[in-house]
């Protein structure tokens, strides 16, 4: 006699199941609690896709079949999150539990049936509620599995609840070869909403080729299934990825002023790809996309608490909703700036009281470095820990040879280049932007370092260095000017490297283009022990830093990592499979880039946003960001050693330890990133090899060449016929190219966003932007006395004014900070990884090289001939340790780029 196993529960029970997650609204910040870190390393994220509803169970004979047992892991709401789960959906869903109808979950066959050829039906039977424990509830089904079912390879889920919920993993248990654990660490969305089935796959992988048949069309489906149909406005529950225009950072309906030119799918301005919403278009621009409070992203891709993310959210969110909010009641003249330096100190040594920052209860708890209770006041006091960098000389900030350490050691060891060619010339139309030689001559050079060498000697010794944002700035300098309280030049910086492989500055040009009715402006200031040049020279560093910083900020930072890496991520879920080795290989480089992503273009590099109000060059930052992309940016000079080669820094020396000699030894960035570099290709040359034995088996599959060719001709569509895109033709191509994301993923960004605030934490020793000229710069009598008077006073007037400096070191400290749930390169393994032997011990030996280099960078850091990261008052050099502990630390490499 046969039997259908459809099983159903004959005990009422409740399933506490997720809403959407918290989210903000203007002016009001939201906070959940943090979940537990070891949930989330418990059941890891492993991508699921859909399968037709059509899919049906089938009846066997119990006679000749095996009685499997399916346990599901559910995790459960935090308290208090449950008043959206009241009404009729509710009782519905009660009713659902009650019948034992909660889920439904079906296996399905890795094997063909042989008689027909076709994939053989999926056994069914609904999961009844049992057990509720430690914030998760576990439901269980009953299947019987006839003896030729065959390897089972995949589980089809459907939500029978009007909720979502988050799976944390499903395992089958009494198969003959032991239990089979399914990790999930996905939401799975009503059947009411979406109508298909999840699937969620074994942690074995497979290249296309090798596929199990009873799978292939499964693989296929689902991959059909996550590219959409690049239309309609996509809905929070949706997990599709596609491609759009950065159309969506300006609001040309609320005023001119605030419209935003399209980046993206022009010759003028080149850009990577974002993710798709599908909202609608701005009325008065219709390439403009309207703008939202909340941005989709592809629901596993968003933060929630279940995801172990409210850390990250909660804080950047409260700091965006609630902090910056409240400073601006307080801070109402928007170009103050600061009297003293002593008014500077206050920052961190008694804070601001800001009222009603009090009644946002959570905010201790989610910024805790931040904000400090009032005792018996409805206030909260916002004070500044002091950065590593002053609590150990309060006065670096202001000495040359910090200034040149942060080029090797700081914060943006990424502009600075050899000088190969001189004269230093623009590439600038000289019709618009005046004569292009440079002010800085031979004879300045050699009168800065008489004594040493020659200037054709430094030259052809590569001695001299140069951070040149002349060409990128110099265009908006007339049009930035126009921006009440703020200014600009275009800037360059001539270092001399001396014997003990530190960097002496020796002069920094500042130019400004015929605008006016005036000619062009240009001046080169260098150190002087002369009062008047002395201070010239001051405020001619705070110029270029401004310059650094928003050139960090906008290309090294967000650029390079951020902007660059959201492609990859569309095109990985696009084109690769869930078991494909190489999508399950870059998975965790991908986590949560695309939600900070989108909260960046709502709050951070919008019009009006955190990065227009506070940085260089104001509001035609990301339009500047766009121009180095289009001049600039090249993949095949991504990864570490091919950077280091393409700016003068490193040439290929087969003698030389990774194959490359240094032109600056003592380069404290260079010397550790290429040691993780050469940790990460191991570690992917390994994993690339297990699988890919020759280059046949690179050509030949189908859904890796598509990948690479759709992150080429879509996700930097704008760069598709560039030359100097790689080949994938062979495991080695494949290895370099899959370095090189990694890189960027983990050891580039970790290098450029987790000293943000011990090196910009007090905002003189890096301003982010500078608001009055130069003194020199077609002075007045009355502006020149001011400055020889009192030239303090013209530096403090120059450097970001009160509401600035505080709105940029509040987000600074948020964007600085490790969750305590971080996930460290090499730290934890994935299961797909931890299932194959051979793998697992390519990742034990990468661990083992990475605590290796933990204790290398130590030594390094205490080397007293290694004069960039060791002295009295130096900050050692700890941005590319591997490992760290939560806060505000200046060191730990994540996965991926998660703040």
């Amino acid at each position: 006699m046969f039997q259908t196993q459809i099983h159903q529960s004959h005990t009422a029970q409740t399933l506490f199941l997720l809403n959407k997650p918290c989210i903000p609204s203007t002016g009001t910040a939201s906070f959940s609690v943090r979940p537990r870190t070891e949930f989330r390393r418990k059941y890891r994220n492993v991508r699921v896709g859909y399968v037709p509803s059509s899919i049906k169970a089938v009846a066997t004979d119990p006679q000749t079949s095996v009685a499997v047992k399916a346990t599901v892991t559910v995790k459960l709401t935090v308290s208090g999150f449950l008043s959206g789960l009241v009404g009729l959906s509710r009782g519905l869903d009660d009713v659902a539990d009650l019948l034992g109808k909660s889920l439904l979950l079906e296996v399905v066959s890795s094997e063909l049936d042989p008689k027909t050829g076709l994939e053989k039906k999926p056994i069914g039977a609904y999961a009844h509620r049992t057990t509720e424990k430690n914030g998760e509830v576990t439901y269980e089904s009953d299947f019987v599995i006839p003896d030729d079912f065959g390897e089972i390879g995949a589980v089809l889920v459907e939500n029978e609840h009007h909720k979502e919920m988050f799976l944390g993993n499903i395992v089958l248990h009494g198969l003959p070869n032991g239990s089979l654990e399914f990790n999930c660490d996905s939401w799975v969305a009503s059947k009411f909403d979406d109508s298909q089935k999840r699937v969620f796959f074994t942690n074995k992988s497979y290249i296309p080729i090798q596929t199990p048949s009873g799978l292939k069309e499964i693989r296929e489906k689902e991959l059909a299934t996550l590219r959409g149909n690049g239309q309609e406005e996509r809905k929070s529950y949706e997990r599709i990825y596609d491609y759009d225009v950065y159309n969506d950072l300006g609001q040309p309906d609320s005023s001119p002023d605030d419209a935003r030119p399209v980046l993206g799918g022009s010759k003028q301005y080149p850009y990577p790809r974002r993710c798709r919403t599908g909202r609608p278009m701005c009325k008065e621009d219709p390439k403009s996309e309207t703008r939202s409070l909340t941005v989709y992203v592809p629901r596993d891709e968003a933060f929630s608490e279940v995801k172990e993310l409210t850390f990250s959210k909660n804080t950047l969110y409260s700091a965006l909703h609630a902090v910056l909010p409240a400073i601006e009641t307080i801070i109402t003249d928007t170009t103050l700036g600061f009297p003293l330096f002593t008014d500077i100190d206050q920052l961190y040594d008694q804070g601001i009281q800001v009222p009603n920052l009090k009644k946002h209860n959570f905010l201790q708890d989610a910024l805790p470095r931040l904000v400090r209770a009032i005792t018996n006041s409805a206030d909260s006091v916002l004070q500044f820990e002091r950065p590593s960098l002053i609590v150990r000389d309060k006065f670096s900030w202001f000495k040359d040879e910090e200034f040149s350490r942060q080029t090797l050691a700081g914060l943006n060891p990424y502009s600075i280049r050899s000088v190969t060619e001189w004269p230093l010339k623009s590439t600038l139309d000289p019709k618009i932007y005046g004569p292009p030689e440079s002010a800085i001559t031979k004879e300045l050079i050699e009168r800065e370092i008489k004594g040493f060498m020659t200037f054709e000697e430094a030259l052809k010794q590569k001695k001299l260095f140069i951070i040149d944002y002349h060409d990128i700035f110099l265009p908006y300098v007339s049009k930035v000017r126009q921006i009440k309280g703020t200014t600009l030049y275009g800037s360059r910086v001539i270092f001399f490297l001396s014997p003990d492989s530190t960097l002496k500055p020796l002069a920094i040009e500042l130019v400004r283009p015929p605008m006016d009715g005036k000619p062009q402006w240009k001046q080169v200031f260098s150190p002087s022990w002369e009062a008047t040049a002395s201070w010239l020279w001051k405020l001619a560093k705070a110029h270029f830093l401004a310059h650094d910083s928003g050139y960090h900020q906008l290309v090294s930072h967000w650029l390079r990592t951020h902007c660059c890496t959201e492609p990859y991520i569309i095109a990985t879920n696009r084109q690769l499979s869930a078991i494909h080795p190489i999508y399950r290989l870059l998975r965790p480089h991908f986590r949560y880039t695309m939600e900070i992503n989108a909260l960046a273009r709502q709050a951070l590099i919008n019009s009006n946003g955190i990065i227009e109000s506070a940085f260089s060059p104001g509001k035609y930052s990301i339009e500047m960001s766009s121009v180095a992309y289009g001049l600039q940016w090249r993949f095949d000079t991504e990864s570490l050693p091919a950077d280091l080669i393409s700016r003068g820094l490193a040439v290929e020396d087969p003698n030389s330890p990774h194959g490359l000699k240094l032109t600056i030894p003592d380069y404290p960035f260079a010397n550790d990133g290429l040691l993780l570099w050469d940790s990460i290709k191991e570690w992917v040359t390994d994993y690339v090899n297990h699988y890919y034995k020759d280059a046949s088996m690179v050509e030949s599959d189908a859904e890796l060449q598509a990948w690479w060719t759709e992150i080429r001709t879509k996700g930097h569509e704008d760069k598709k016929d560039e030359p100097w895109w790689p080949a994938l033709k062979t495991p080695e191509d494949l290895i370099k190219i899959v370095s090189t994301i990694v890189w960027v993923t983990s050891g580039h960004h970790a290098a450029v966003n987790f000293g943000q605030y011990d090196y910009a934490g007090y905002f003189p020793s890096r301003p982010t932007i500078a608001r009055i000229n130069m003194p020199t710069e077609d002075p007045t009598d009355e502006r020149w006395r001011r400055f020889m008077t009192k030239p303090e006073n013209e530096l403090l007037a120059c450097l970001p004014s009160q509401l600035q400096a505080t709105k940029v070191l509040t987000i600074l400290d948020v964007l600085s900070s490790h969750s305590p749930d971080e996930e460290y390169l090499g730290e934890y393994i994935e299961p797909a990884w931890n299932a194959d032997p051979i793998i697992k011990a390519a990742f034990e030996r990468f661990t083992g090289r990475l605590k290796e280099l933990e204790g290398i960078i130590d030594d390094r850091n205490e080397d007293k001939n290694l004069k960039n990261r060791h002295g009295a008052g130096v900050v050692p050099y700890e941005l590319l340790k591997p490992f760290s502990e939560a806060g505000v630390t200046g060191k730990g490499v994540p996965y991926s780029i998660s703040i």
